[in-house]
């Protein structure tokens, strides 16, 4: 059995992180919209610290990722984890690493003080989706996730400046 360990990224890791997910893209069929680059993740994660990346070790290899930030929830008034992604290699499935990730969020989440950890899962991944269920993970059936990228987030932006003066 292999020894499990976790460590965070650090800013040399970057591409591992780029690696892992564009793995991650490959099995989710979405490979073609990882626009990320190595020069975006350093800056994102280690210049302006909007995210965190938690490594699942092997005997020293990386084995699996999870890359989370905290969101901010006004029901429970405190901020929680909100996990962008969660991979483990093919190699290093069904060895416990992913859920030795999420017991390491999971324990970063209470220590930090924070009401929740959550993440989306695609609808059709249902190994995943069993996975989450049995570690007693809650679906959110009446919620839909709603997203502006690209063209249409750019066209809300421009589509009413005069409102935008919060940044002011």
């Amino acid at each position: 059995m292999n020894n499990h360990a976790y460590r965070f990224a650090k800013r040399e890791d970057v591409p591992t992180i780029l690696e892992l997910i564009r793995s991650l893209a490959e099995y989710e069929h979405m490979l073609d919209e990882v626009i990320a680059t190595e020069a975006l993740l350093e800056e994102w994660i280690f210049d302006k610290g909007k995210a965190e990346v938690l490594f699942a070790l092997a005997d020293g290899e990386v084995a699996g990722f999870a890359l989370f930030f905290h969101n901010f929830s006004t029901f429970l008034g405190r901020s929680g984890i909100y996990l962008e992604d969660l991979f483990v290699r093919p190699e290093y499935r069904g060895q416990g690493y992913g859920k030795g990730l999420l017991r390491q969020l999971s324990a970063i989440a209470v220590e930090r003080g924070c009401g929740r950890l959550e993440w989306s899962c695609l609808d059709w991944n249902r190994p995943s989706i069993d996975f989450y269920l049995s570690l007693g993970a809650v679906p959110m059936n009446d919620w839909t996730v709603y997203r502006l990228t690209g063209e249409r987030l750019t066209a809300m932006a421009e589509s009413e400046k005069e409102v935008c003066t919060a940044h002011e």
